[in-house]
């Protein structure tokens, strides 16, 4: 762990800041990741995991160019930190099944575009599949789709990050910026922290950091609600239906999502998003009535307009890496090469024009 000036200071400790991180160490910066919580405990823990778009057809080729790149490095990526940390983010490649839905041309056209990776089905062979689910016609299949264990993808990316020797992470710190977009202060427990440059990938409190630098985003927290079934081994495979979704675990455990609410930072669950996703649970998968839920929780996904982040620089010193909408943890690994080729000035990954920081946004 090192203790020297940072070349960079990234505040914001999720998924998308530790990946940054080590994109950056393993570049030979030294970093220092600050986190006013505790490391990847809010949307990273929080989400369902699926390495994928739910409907990747209804998103602009941008949000395609860095899912694509993801989905390729995930298993290279799952594979170090498994190594590293010896905890095992449990990365899945068992496909999703996608029914009760209008748009069959659309993700076909999409798919082939994509090299067949939307296929269709017959509702036997799906039923064959999935025997438990209930499928009201002609599902869609995507056989490459994997899933990961959110919470233990944030525990192995936070202990290799930990251990690397360019990288110091800093948890449960009161961090705060001043000064001004092209000088930024880091202040950390009322002190400033000296870096050459900076990156906020503070998920859906990016606002309220850049707030004293007088810069305006779209990004804004969007509640999310889930539940989790105990172990049944009721699916095998990501099955989604009307905008929800039931996702196995290693273990047969299911986590059910989720809902979509602009209520601010409203953290704490409630019981009418419960019985709304505890009715679509057992309307898709009849048999989970027979299964206890063990735990109902929320995050807050950094919602920003068409699910488009910032992914860039806003002044010679300060970066953005945040507002991924519902698609944090598949555009992580893109998003994070990209600001590092941004802050590194090598060729960049893909086009990064549409993510560019927009200070009059």
């Amino acid at each position: 762990m090192s203790t020297q000036i940072p070349d960079v200071c990234i505040v914001g400790a999720g998924v998308m800041g530790l990946l940054s991180a080590l994109e950056l160490a393993d570049a030979g910066l030294h970093v220092h990741l600050l986190d006013r919580g505790q490391a990847a405990q809010e949307s990273s823990w929080a989400g369902g995991g699926i390495i994928s778009p739910l409907y990747p057809w209804r998103y602009p080729a941008s949000i395609t160019a860095l899912a694509t790149f993801s989905q390729l490095v995930y298993p290279e990526i799952i594979a170090r930190i498994r190594d590293v940390s010896g905890i095992d983010p449990q990365f899945m490649r068992h496909g999703m099944l996608v029914t009760a839905m209008t748009e069959r041309s659309d993700a076909l056209a999409w798919g082939a575009l994509q090299g067949g990776a939307v296929q269709t089905l017959s509702v036997a062979e799906a039923s064959q599949l999935e025997p438990h689910a209930t499928l009201h016609e002609e599902p869609l299949w995507m056989p490459q789709i994997a899933s990961v264990r959110t919470p233990r993808l944030g525990q192995a990316l936070y202990k290799t990050a930990a251990l690397h020797p360019r990288i110091t992470v800093r948890e449960h710190q009161s961090v705060s910026l001043s000064g001004s977009v092209e000088q930024p202060v880091v202040m950390v427990n009322g002190e400033s922290q000296h870096a050459d440059r900076v990156v906020v990938a503070a998920g859906a409190w990016t606002q309220s950091l850049l707030d004293p630098l007088g810069v305006s985003t779209p990004i804004r927290p969007m509640k999310g609600q889930m539940l989790l079934f105990a172990p049944s081994f009721r699916v095998g495979r990501v099955v989604l239906a009307d905008g929800r979704y039931a996702i196995p675990r290693a273990d047969g455990r299911i986590v059910f999502g989720s809902t979509l609410e602009d209520v601010g930072f409203q953290r704490c669950p409630d019981e009418p998003a419960h019985r709304s996703l505890y009715a679509s649970a057992l309307h898709l998968i009849p048999s989970l009535a027979d299964v206890p839920v063990e735990l109902q929780w929320s995050g807050f996904r950094p919602a920003a307009p068409g699910g488009i982040p910032w992914i860039g620089a806003l002044s010679q010193r300060l970066w953005v890496n945040a507002g991924h909408y519902r698609n944090g943890v598949v555009l992580a690994p893109a998003s994070a090469r990209l600001l590092a080729d941004s802050i590194l000035s090598r060729p960049p990954v893909v086009d990064p024009t549409p993510y560019q920081p927009r200070i009059d946004a």
